[in-house]
């Protein structure tokens, strides 16, 4: 019996320790410290209505951080997904605003033109051949072209009130808009671990050409990633102008640099094939967390994009310091 209790101590131990040691056990971990530290310095941190704040600005946070995850899963990137979000935000509140469509048509409508962009992406990329940097840089211009063409830089501010009360309605400090990325995130995790398509996606990005020896559609996973990151920004834009109650055409302006630094301080590789959707989602939490301490301790939002650097900065000397660990 002595010896049963101090094996499942020894255990528990090793669990633990191999749980800190983890991306996501990390980054877990200084989420939590975060949250302690904060609920003693501010009495109003942990107050319901900040609980909801926080959690309402991780549900869009995630999407977005997935949006560029997904990408960076085959070694490329998507520097339009900004505007992608955007220009789905105004086209599905002008649909409902200036043609009076139904919400459900055109949010449906909104999401096709996400997708049709992300399939635009990748489609260019793979028949050209040409970096997704360029080709994304390019394409952010134009979406936002059209975006501001379309709406000559003005908000639509009269849209459904169904669609603004659906970014202030919670349950408690859980708001609405959370169940909606906690099914894609649902989605997200059988889509890579369980579907041979998503296996592929991850090994297309592990190593384009031993992937394409092997026999797998590497084209077609780099389309498809791309029309799944363009899918995800265009479920950001719509919950952005729910919170926001307006169909702005900026919308996705200062989206850049967070769609960058969730996926790189969650361990997500930036050489391809890996999507650690645990660490993706602490490090969503862990920018809400760092913006909603600033909001309290009434510090200049504008420090956001210093600390941000720094974050980014560090989470890619420590996974370039673990990849000399293993190589070594």
């Amino acid at each position: 019996m002595i010896e049963a209790k101090g094996k499942a101590a020894v255990n528990s131990r090793q669990y633990l320790r191999e749980l800190i040691l983890s991306e996501w056990g990390r980054l877990l971990l200084i989420d939590l410290v975060s949250v302690v530290i904060m609920s003693f310095v501010s009495k109003e941190y942990l107050s319901t209505f900040n609980l909801f704040v926080i959690t309402r600005d991780v549900s869009t946070m995630i999407l977005i951080g997935f949006s560029q995850a997904i990408v960076l899963a085959i070694g490329q990137m998507n520097l339009s997904l900004g505007a992608i979000g955007g220009l789905v935000a105004v086209s599905a509140g002008g649909l409902m605003e200036a043609q009076g469509w139904p919400i459900g048509v055109a949010v449906v409508a909104g999401l096709l033109i996400g997708i049709l962009a992300g399939y635009l992406n990748g489609v260019i990329i793979v028949k050209t051949g040409i970096n997704s940097f360029i080709i994304t840089l390019a394409t952010n211009s134009i979406f936002l072209g059209l975006d501001l063409g379309m709406t000559h830089a003005e908000p639509f501010y009269n849209i459904p009130a169904a669609v603004k009360a659906f970014g202030q309605a919670r349950i408690g400090f859980f708001p609405y808009m959370g169940f909606v990325t906690l099914i894609l995130i649902a989605s997200v995790v059988v889509f890579l671990k369980y579907m041979v398509i998503g296996r592929q996606l991850l090994a297309t990005g592990g190593n384009w050409g031993a992937a394409e020896v092997s026999g797998v559609p590497v084209r077609r996973s780099v389309v498809l990633a791309h029309i799944m990151s363009g899918f995800m920004a265009a479920v950001s834009g719509i919950l952005w102008m729910s919170q926001l109650h307006s169909a702005q055409p900026m919308i996705g302006a200062s989206w850049l640099l967070p769609s960058f630094a969730i996926p790189i301080i969650g361990g997500v590789a930036l050489t391809g094939g890996s999507f650690p959707v645990a660490g993706v989602i602490f490090a969503a939490f862990l920018l809400s967390i760092i913006q909603s301490a600033l909001v309290q301790l009434q510090i200049d939002p504008y420090y956001v994009q210093f600390l941000l650097g720094l974050l980014i900065l560090g989470a890619v000397m420590m996974n370039e310091f673990g990849s000399r660990r293993k190589r070594t």
